[in-house]
């Protein structure tokens, strides 16, 4: 029989794990596959390791992987895809915005042959307008100049076939989006729509800081568009200072420009132009760290406890021999 893996990220969750783990096993019960649930937790500081720890003793079904140090979500996941062990795998959060009822229907669409099947938002539920503004901008630009294919409305919700689980687990870049990573190695993909809820309870663990640096993330690892945009910016402000000379120095002659006005139209052309190269040196940086951390050779996380389902042989992912070896020293 075909087993469904199922793969939740868990970073403070306390107030949701009881409700989630209720909802998550009545969807489970009347699938006609095995399930492995994977639960990651992204180095909780609350009761949600122990919460988990309790559910993975009474339920065969559950593995538990706790992460060293917070890592975000997008690498808790990559952890909970290296260490599951069936034919295709559902990703979802535990906040219950993602509702466990849509995956029969994304088992659905995987039965038909697709690699990729994407829960679209149709809706977000309780979303404020600067989140949805926010997100929308993020995705158009995504759309326009790296990933065409990427979901207008967003999507944080998928199946994967064991096949493409396969093909991320082999790549090992760290600083990109990992939703944007699976659009980008291709396969067959297909979505469904569903309404995105409100967070059952509990804040968003999604701060601006960190929705910043996934937009960077995003852009620089799949477009070279910022790259090129500097090399326009670069000949229209030599052009224009080009112009600029020719008409002071023809002003000059024709007694249009006065000695008094220099200064003004001097400071305005440095200031420009200084804030110009610094916008472009500040782009260069973020390629050229992004480029020295993968030359480093860290790894996305590293695992700090890991406890397999009791229906299934231990795997081990290689993170989780680093953090071993690591403890040894």
């Amino acid at each position: 029989m075909k087993k469904l893996s199922v793969i939740t990220a868990i970073f403070n969750e306390e107030q949701n794990l009881p409700l989630f783990r209720e909802r998550l096993t009545e969807a489970m019960a009347n699938l006609d596959l095995d399930v492995e649930i994977v639960l990651v937790d992204d180095h909780s500081s609350d009761e949600s390791g122990t919460i988990v720890r309790s559910w993975q003793a009474k339920d065969a079904r559950v593995a538990y992987v706790r992460l060293s140090r917070n890592c975000g979500s997008h690498a808790a996941f990559s952890a909970g895809l290296a260490n599951c062990t069936g034919d295709c795998a559902v990703l979802l959060a535990a906040d219950l915005q993602d509702p466990p009822e849509v995956v029969p229907e994304l088992l659905a669409k995987w039965r038909d042959g697709f690699g990729v099947v994407w829960a679209v938002r149709s809706l977000r539920e309780g979303e404020s307008w600067s989140t949805v503004l926010f997100a929308s901008m993020y995705y158009r630009l995504m759309r326009q100049f790296a990933l065409p294919d990427m979901p207008a409305k967003g999507a944080d919700f998928l199946l994967m076939d064991r096949k493409v689980i396969d093909a991320y687990n082999a790549i090992p870049e760290k600083n990109t989006s990992f939703l944007a990573m699976i659009l980008w190695m291709g396969f067959r993909q297909t979505s469904v729509e569903y309404v995105k809820k409100s967070r059952h309870s509990g804040k968003s663990k999604w701060t601006i800081a960190k929705k910043i640096k996934l937009s960077i993330d995003s852009m620089v690892s799949f477009s070279y568009v910022p790259i090129r945009l500097m090399s326009l910016l670069g000949m229209v402000m030599a052009t224009g200072g080009f112009l600029y000379a020719l008409v002071v120095v023809v002003g000059r002659l024709m007694g249009w420009v006065t000695a008094g006005t220099g200064f003004a139209a001097l400071m305005t052309v440095l200031l420009v132009g200084q804030g110009g190269i610094l916008v472009m040196l500040g782009v260069l940086g973020e390629y050229l760290w992004r480029t020295f951390d993968e030359a480093r050779g860290r790894p996305r996380y590293i695992i700090d406890e890991y406890i397999p389902s009791h229906l299934t042989p231990t795997v081990i992912a290689s993170a989780a021999v680093e953090s071993h070896v690591h403890q040894l020293n």
